[in-house]
């Protein structure tokens, strides 16, 4: 076997059960101490894992962070499933905060209520409700970020604070027990003004941002009303979410459970 085809496995090994160790890497490709050694400095020095005393484990710090284009690739039909349910809850005339996830996009693309008050930071967002309509549309006024086609600064959270709102609908760089995380260190001042002047707070993240860390707490758990995802959760995290008061709705078929 290649090299490149045991760093493959081992990777294989570790998104599964998050260790390895220098036997475990013996047993599973039939290869030396020494040379198992070598695949986890090759992977060390990539970035790709943090090396352990006898082994190895994946980073739990995700430094990632895709351009608004590339974030629409991406999981495009769980983000639709989630987006779908996420319309579901509107009512007509309600006044909502929708920011400029991707996966939120979804919700103003489903979106059919009447008469709704919109705040956004997502130019694109202000442009698709826009063309809709139906909605009276407040765009925050700051600083542009390119990358992510998103306001944000000083400006957009003074702005925010003037207003009221019945619903916030936001996405999210990770989820952890710890809560939102983002790597966007701007952004989440910006965030947890949204969660002051919302009456209920509702997160859509698909299933890959679980279990994800990133730079910068954005808020904790207990911040949250409801979280709308497009897979079953496992038992951690269903007491996680059941102990912050937070509720679950999985969207593929719209079946829905109270944590």
């Amino acid at each position: 076997m290649f090299q490149e085809e045991r760093l493959a496995a081992i990777m294989e090994h570790l998104r599964l059960n998050k260790r390895i160790e220098v036997e475990e890497i013996c047993d599973l490709l039939n290869v030396s101490r020494d040379t198992a050694r070598r695949d986890i400095i090759k992977l060390e020095e990539r970035g790709c894992i943090i090396r352990t005393r006898g082994g190895a484990i994946l980073p739990t710090l995700s430094k990632e962070m895709p351009t608004y284009e590339q974030r629409l690739q991406k999981e495009t039909a769980s983000k639709q499933g989630i987006g779908r349910l996420a319309a579901s809850l509107l009512r007509d005339e309600d006044y909502l905060y929708v920011d400029s996830s991707t996966t939120v996009r979804y919700l103003g693309e489903f979106m059919t209520t009447k008469r709704n008050v919109v705040v956004t930071n997502s130019i694109d967002m202000a442009g698709m409700l826009a063309a809709k309509d139906e909605a009276r549309i407040h765009l925050l006024g700051g600083l542009l970020y390119n990358g992510q086609r998103m306001i944000y600064g000083p400006r957009a959270i003074e702005m925010m604070g003037d207003y009221h709102l019945d619903k916030a609908f936001i996405g999210t760089c990770g989820l952890s027990p710890e809560g939102l995380t983002t790597d966007f260190e701007e952004e989440s001042y910006l965030i947890r003004q949204v969660l002051r002047r919302a009456d209920q707070v509702i997160v859509l993240a698909d299933h890959s941002k679980f279990d994800k860390q990133m730079f910068h707490r954005v808020a904790g758990l207990e911040d949250i009303d409801i979280i709308i995802t497009d897979r079953e959760l496992g038992e951690a995290w269903s007491r996680q979410l059941a102990e912050a008061g937070v509720e679950l709705l999985v969207a593929d078929g719209g079946v829905q459970r109270d944590s």
